[in-house]
């Protein structure tokens, strides 16, 4: 009703578009809500090609270490550590099939219904067949599931396979547009993939050269399964670019006392239906190789001796001081993130370090900067290390009130409690707010006076 009917067919594409044009206003303010509109559709969708390329780059790594693709798309970017070639290669098929079907969202629309539809068909295809191939213990299972003859028949999970099977075929037989497209683009991709896997193969680009390392797969990490003993140090490393932190580790390290653990983690995502664990080829792929090889190189430059793990985890950080727990570490060590502060990092750590159960052990983290400045963090509770102004603060504030207060025996530690309880008091009350402006006066305070 309040697009004119004259003009409703040049925003039939854009209705919302439309809508902007002809609300009651300046024509001015109309453009900006225009834009405006645009704009958010913008930031809206940019959610959906972040996913998309995250997803895809998870894809394709897997097909890169299964050998269809070169090793040469795994290279680690030498700040971010991240496969920035293979993203680079989403970008533009991403971009290319805005040009192909230039940008029009109906024939984009059916193309990724028919992407969705299909990929829903093969995975529940895919479980039903892991069901029978591999019948071990699940975390979940589809329900109707009954025997027949000592063979499960999982029933609820291939009616939906029928039924996705169903749809999608339905999709394929009334859709010419998204037919087309499909399948058109799969069998590209299948040719590609072949193409590859034969040129990889034949020219030996699965490997990249570097040490052999004798793989030995362990369902529990401990101290003894990685032959190291009890409160050493755990080494974080994910990059080969970014080692600097081992560097200065092992120049101080007294391995006379206390080993040395290099730590890689391999951050993975767990699948709606559950996926069975990475087996050894796939958690220790050519970069893993490239990686401990320079590790290799590096203590064997300083004469030290470290231990080598890799560790899968839905989670870095959990993975990482979880890791240290099982090892019986006394320190973790960080390098400096390129994307994270400092603070921000030792954060992330501690919250960690609050998630194990209990009783959670005492370790400290220490994190690198290029530079080799460290900063010291503990974890969990620990005495504070009080600078000589606070020391001396509490000093006076002790002898005022030991004056005031004579025939009591006060003594500083009696002040530091009295003072905590009085602020846990007020946040009970109900006081929160006015002790977090206290707090936060304060360290603006602090950030404003660098000798503060």
């Amino acid at each position: 009703m309040i697009i004119p009917d004259q003009m409703r067919t040049a925003f039939f594409d854009n209705l919302i578009a439309g809508l902007t044009m002809y609300v009651a206003g300046p024509h001015s303010l109309k453009i900006v809500f225009h834009l405006f509109v645009v704009l958010v559709g913008v930031l809206i969708l940019s959610g959906a090609v972040n996913t998309s390329m995250v997803g895809t780059n998870g894809v394709l790594n897997r097909v890169s270490e299964d050998g269809v693709l070169p090793d040469w798309f795994r290279h680690p970017h030498s700040r971010f550590g991240t496969t920035y070639r293979i993203i680079n290669v989403v970008a533009v098929l991403q971009l290319l099939a805005i040009f192909l079907s230039r940008g029009n969202v109906y024939v984009l629309g059916e193309a990724y219904a028919f992407g969705v539809l299909w990929s829903f068909v093969l995975k529940s295809l895919g479980v039903l067949v892991l069901r029978f191939k591999r019948p071990g213990p699940r975390e979940f299972r589809v329900p109707l599931n009954f025997r027949f003859h000592g063979t499960e028949i999982p029933l609820g999970l291939g009616t939906i396979t029928l039924a996705l099977l169903a749809i999608a075929a339905t999709n394929l037989l009334t859709k010419p547009v998204a037919t087309i497209s499909g399948i058109s683009f799969s069998a590209f991709l299948f040719l590609v993939f072949t193409a590859s896997e034969r040129f990889t193969q034949k020219h030996g680009l699965l490997r990249t050269h570097g040490d052999q390392f004798q793989l030995t797969q362990q369902s529990d990490l401990s101290p003894a399964a990685v032959g190291c003993r009890p409160g050493g140090l755990l080494v974080c490393v994910g990059n080969h670019h970014a080692l600097w932190h081992l560097e200065f580790v092992l120049r101080q390290a007294n391995v006379e006392r206390q080993d040395v653990v290099v730590l890689h983690m391999r951050v993975v995502r767990r699948a709606s239906s559950g996926e069975h664990e990475l087996a050894p080829d796939q958690l220790f792929t050519a970069i893993e190789q490239v990686l401990f090889t320079k590790v290799v190189a590096l203590a064997e430059k300083e004469g030290k001796q470290v231990r080598l793990a890799v560790v899968e985890a839905n989670n870095l950080w959990d993975g990482i001081v979880r890791a240290a727990a099982s090892l019986q570490s006394r320190t973790v060590v960080l390098g400096k993130s390129s994307k994270l502060s400092i603070n921000q990092q030792a954060r992330l750590i501690g919250l960690a370090w609050e998630r194990l159960p209990q009783p959670r052990p005492r370790m400290a983290l220490e994190i690198y900067s290029h530079s080799g400045e460290k900063h010291f963090f503990y974890l969990g509770p620990h005495a504070p290390h009080l600078t000589p102004r606070e020391i001396e603060l509490l000093h006076n504030l002790w002898r005022e009130l030991s004056q005031k207060l004579d025939g009591h025996d006060l003594h500083h530690h009696d002040v530091v409690y009295f003072a905590l309880k009085e602020v846990e008091q007020e946040i009970s009350e109900g006081k929160g707010d006015m002790v977090i402006h206290r707090l936060r006066r304060y360290l603006l305070e602090r950030e404003n006076r660098p000798n503060y």
